[in-house]
């Protein structure tokens, strides 16, 4: 370890300022890139299955708010390495704006922050805030693409439990006939809402509450699993149900139950198991400066360290650029 890296009490600098900075491009971002913020925020508050997003942006400040005493002990300086990084997220963010594909555009402006950030605070500060500057990509809407496999599994399942409870089934792919009526597993049954918060809420835990990759590995898989299966019993109880109280009373109880009672009994349920295997506390997950101070390659790609002041001017004028250039084509 080169201990030069990792700075006394006495000599540490605030860390107002290039935390200052970060914000300052962030905004110069945001703004070249402001239609597909808007689209996102438009999702995160209108469409049901990226509601939970807007808790995300939260757990992020609480997640570097838990690390800044960590990033306060390694040397200060901006690292160009960033501005590539957040070169590389603006051309994603311009090809996607230029073939109408939205998650590309959407995720190379978050990119985008996250190359500031790495650039603006240096390479050591951004490999402590690995995790949080990670968990911004979950603020990018995405599952769209399961939804037909999941229907089918959906259906799949759903229809095994259906005739093993003894009700007359006839299946056609999504479509469940029986003597209630005809159900269909649509877009909005497909369980992709609860599978896509549940596996947010899975990655943050998994970091912060374990220190065992098999641990984190299991606890991932419950994530992924438990909401497929769970959505599955789910319909299945709507199915059954509607062949004593009809379809329509039981769509009905169907929402109320599955919206606000039955996924947060599974999210429960869940944690309550892992709980008890939980390894350690959120403040201690994560390379302590210490540690980033005796990677060898971090010091290396860091190399001499930067003015953040200089970083940032630099990573607004690429910014700039950009909006410039898609302005011109």
């Amino acid at each position: 370890m080169q201990p030069d890296l990792v700075m006394s009490a006495s000599a540490r600098p605030g860390i107002g300022k290039p935390f200052a900075l970060v914000g300052l491009v962030w905004l110069a971002i945001v703004a070249v890139t402001f239609q597909d913020w808007a689209a996102m925020a438009h999702q995160w508050w209108n469409i049901d299955t990226y509601s939970h997003i807007l808790l995300v942006p939260p757990i992020i400040l609480w997640l570097i708010y838990i690390r800044v005493g960590e990033v306060r002990k390694v040397a200060a300086g901006g690292w160009w390495g960033g501005i590539a990084v957040t070169a590389v997220g603006l051309c994603m963010w311009f090809a996607g704006r230029n073939t109408d594909i939205n998650l590309v555009a959407q995720c190379g402006a978050v990119v985008a922050l996250q190359g500031t950030a790495l650039g603006v605070l240096g390479l050591r500060a951004g490999v402590i805030l690995a995790f949080p500057l990670g968990y911004m990509l979950f603020l990018v809407p995405f599952g769209d693409e399961i939804i037909p496999p999941l229907q089918f599994l959906t259906a799949e399942m759903v229809t095994a439990l259906t005739r093993w409870s003894g009700v007359e089934t006839v299946a056609d792919g999504i479509n469940i006939d029986t003597p209630a009526g005809l159900f269909i597993v649509a877009e909005e049954c497909a369980g992709v809402k609860f599978l896509i918060a549940m596996l947010t809420l899975g990655i943050l835990v998994a970091q912060t509450c374990f220190a065992s990759w098999k641990r984190r590995a299991w606890f991932l898989l419950a994530c992924i699993v438990v909401p497929i299966l769970a959505n599955a019993v789910r319909a299945w109880a709507t199915i059954y149900i509607a062949q004593y109280v009809g379809a329509e009373a039981a769509g009905s109880f169907d929402h109320i139950v599955y919206g606000w009672i039955f996924f947060g009994i599974v999210i429960a349920i869940v944690l309550g198991i892992a709980w008890r295997l939980f390894e350690r506390e959120p403040e201690e997950a994560g390379w302590a400066a210490e540690e980033v101070a005796g990677m060898s390659l971090v010091t290396q790609l860091q190399g001499k360290p930067a003015d953040p002041a200089i970083v940032c001017g630099a990573a607004i004028a690429v910014t700039l650029a950009f909006a410039v250039i898609l302005r011109l084509v």
